[in-house]
C-alpha cells in the first residue's frame, strides 16, 4: 500500500509520464499487506505510437529494500 503521504507524488510521476515527461529513480516507501515497509524505486516511461503521440506509460517498480539496508550497514561500519 502507498501511504497517503506519497500517493499524490506517485500519481504525479505517472501523470507526468502520460504528458511526455519521463521519471527515473523516484524512491518511495510501500507497505505490504502484513505491514512490512519496502523501499521502492519507480521509473515511469512514456509509450508513444508511430505518430509520436503518447499512448500510455510503462511503470517499473523495483524493491530496493535490501540494497538500502546493505548501504546503511556499510555506512554504519565506516563511521
Amino acid at each position: 500500500f502507498i501511504t497517503e503521504e506519497f500517493k499524490e507524488s506517485v500519481s504525479e510521476v505517472l501523470q507526468e509520464a502520460l504528458m511526455g515527461t519521463e521519471t527515473a529513480n523516484f524512491e518511495f516507501p510501500l507497505f505490504t499487506k502484513s505491514g512490512e515497509r519496502k523501499a521502492i524505486l519507480l521509473n515511469a516511461t512514456t509509450r508513444r505510437g508511430p505518430d509520436g503521440e503518447v499512448t500510455g506509460v510503462i511503470g517499473v517498480g523495483q524493491d530496493i529494500t535490501q540494497i538500502r539496508e546493505i548501504t546503511s550497514e556499510h555506512e554504519r561500519i565506516a563511521d
